[in-house]
């Protein structure tokens, strides 16, 4: 039992920290120690299930909030989320090959298919705006794989990578 737990943690430990790409941009000429309460974008539509939008939130929530931020109705900024998908290139080929010595010809033909399912290339895209100005002050865009077949445990933690990541630059310093 013992194996197959610290097996099962492994593997939910490599998926997690999957190589996430993060790429930031802000406005450099913003105090962000000024910003000390959030709320996230009234219309907000950020794409991901309704499951993945609670966990995403539950992990923005818990580290904004370790940080000393304040969920609030009348926030200082506000954070809007918007993904997009788009299909991993697959590593299927054709080979077709002719050949032989002597009075021996042979030929050949060979197929690869991909294996493992159908992944995609996720791209996360997490505005922050200031409420009062309504202007956009920070940016990060993060970039993973997900897989339809990934258990609800490995969405969570893959989501819970990406979050981390992200915020890991904000506030700028």
């Amino acid at each position: 039992m013992y194996s197959k737990s610290l097996g099962f943690f492994c593997c939910l430990i490599l998926c997690a920290c999957g190589s996430v790409q993060v790429a930031y941009d802000y406005d450099k000429k913003k105090d962000f120690s000024n910003y000390k309460s959030y709320d996230y974008y009234p219309e907000m539509e950020s794409g991901l299930s309704d499951l993945d939008n609670k966990r995403l939130f539950r992990h923005i929530d818990s580290l904004l909030q370790t940080r000393g931020f304040e969920y609030s109705t009348t926030p200082d900024i506000y954070i809007n989320i918007k993904t997009s998908t788009r299909p991993k290139p697959s590593n299927s080929s054709v080979g077709i090959g002719i050949g032989g010595t002597g009075r021996n010809i042979g030929g050949g033909v060979s197929v690869g298919l991909p294996v493992g399912g159908a992944e995609q290339y996720r791209e996360i895209i997490f505005d922050i705006v200031d409420a009062t100005e309504d202007e956009l002050i920070w940016q990060a865009v993060s970039e993973g794989t997900i897989s339809e077949q990934m258990t609800p445990e490995i969405r969570d933690a893959k989501l819970k990578a990406v979050v981390d990541k992200v915020f890991s630059n904000y506030p700028p310093q």
